[in-house]
């Protein structure tokens, strides 16, 4: 699956240090599909070649307003026209005094005023200059206009001249999130909140050990990414994880059995929907032991009880919310899978098998199996990326069904039952690619 396949995303780039790290950016673009333009102003060309970028993308690098040799016309809203997103990284504070006054005096600067779509800015400079009033009185300018322009928090750290401070380009990673948020899929989830869980509890029975499982929290953190792209509001209530949050998500951290029960009972009742990845300890030790456990004699015995079944409490609970559960199983996948679908009052189950080759514990690929009341959809072994916005698009379908089926007195489509409408792409906003933690 190839996120920007079919998009056009457009890229600034100023006179800035920085401006090495957007030819990885310009890659990561193509490399997911995307038609790729850079557009460089002419103090840009003093810090990388042009023909880095053509080198990359497969186009014409631009520069020259009135450069009669390329393949748009010299009306500059040709590009404009075509672009799906532009992000211009990085962004100098003359750019962007130039945007935020209205100043069209170059290639970039006039194809991004020609342009409607979502223009993101990644702010790159000096520290002082950062913060000189002028420059934040430009950045607040921008930001109010949230419609139309997303500006990117720069890191801190050290700058080029040695100093430490604000004013660090972010890694071409978190600036490649901002693009897919903006294009990667239709926000089919606009206005939802969707609260996912995501990695292994562990259950301790002494100050330095625990019990727990192998999974990692990929296919949880998948799950929220593809919320997340697909415009919904998205809460990860993260247990013990392997790889990090995607951005643009809230994280509500825990580590225990009992943790994960009050956080969701803390957060269950504002979502839309619930998918329930994370793998939840069904055990834990009955007491545990205020200091480490010495080792003496050759048998240790550990008792143990029951941990809250959560799913099914909240699947009794539910009012208007769509809850999805996960099963991992070693046999009778679907049978198995079926009686929990039941018992815990989900409205759909994911299943899977340890056994099958793609779906177990740390992979980067699953093969699921989504049941609900009304059949069984199997997917073949794809990314749990896609495999995750392929259960969302599932769930919302099932919604319609039932509705269908129950009567309902709408005549909604199925692409509007779980969204509202939205005649423009998702805006998110000036949030900082920093995720919040609540401990």
């Amino acid at each position: 699956m190839q996120l920007l396949k079919g998009k056009t995303v457009v890229l600034g780039v100023t006179g800035s240090i920085a401006a090495y790290k957007t030819a990885n950016l310009a890659r990561m673009c193509k490399k997911e599909g995307a038609d790729v333009h850079v557009l460089m102003t002419k103090n840009a060309v003093n810090f990388i070649n042009p023909i880095t970028f053509e080198s990359l993308i497969g186009n014409k690098c631009l520069v020259d307003t009135f450069d009669r040799n390329f393949e748009y016309s010299v009306e500059h809203v040709a590009l404009a026209k075509k672009a799906d997103v532009v992000m211009i990284a990085p962004a100098s504070a003359n750019v962007i005094g130039k945007i935020a006054c209205g100043i069209a005096d170059d290639m970039l600067t006039t194809t991004v005023m020609a342009c409607t779509c979502r223009k993101i800015i990644s702010p790159a400079m000096n520290h002082n200059m950062y913060h000189n009033t002028i420059v934040q009185d430009n950045i607040k300018k921008l930001q109010k206009l949230d419609t139309e322009y997303t500006i990117v928090e720069p890191d801190r750290g050290m700058l080029a001249n040695g100093d430490i401070g604000d004013g660090r380009m972010p890694d071409e990673s978190v600036l490649f999130e901002y693009i897919l948020r903006e294009c990667a899929f239709e926000k089919t989830l606009a206005g939802k909140n969707v609260l996912v869980t995501a990695g292994a509890t562990r259950e301790p029975f002494d100050p330095v050990r625990f019990v727990s499982n192998y999974s990692t929290g990929k296919m949880g953190t998948a799950a929220a990414r593809a919320a997340m792209l697909k415009g919904a509001n998205v809460t990860l209530v993260a247990a013990h994880m392997e790889v990090e949050p995607p951005q643009f998500v809230n994280v509500v951290r825990v580590q225990t059995a009992e943790e994960m029960y009050n956080a969701l009972m803390s957060e269950f009742g504002a979502c839309d929907i619930l998918i329930m990845a994370a793998a939840v300890a069904d055990y834990r030790p009955r007491q545990a032991a205020a200091e480490k456990i010495k080792k003496s004699g050759d048998n240790l015995t550990v008792e143990f009880e029951r941990t809250k079944d959560i799913l099914e409490e909240l699947g009794r609970r539910k009012e208007n919310q769509y809850i999805c559960g996960f099963s991992m199983e070693t046999e009778n996948t679907i049978e198995n899978s079926k009686k929990k679908l039941e018992k815990k009052h989900l409205d759909m189950i994911a299943a899977n098998n340890l056994r099958t080759e793609g779906a177990g514990f740390g992979v980067d690929t699953n093969v699921l199996t989504l049941i609900t009341k009304d059949g069984i959809t199997e997917l073949p072994i794809m990314s749990k990326l896609e495999a995750a916005s392929r259960l969302l698009n599932e769930l919302k379908n099932y919604k319609w069904r039932v509705c269908q089926n129950e009567n309902y007195r709408s005549i909604t489509p199925p692409s509007r039952l779980l969204s509202q409408p939205c005649h423009l792409p998702y805006r998110g906003g000036n949030n900082s690619h920093n995720f919040k933690n609540n401990n």
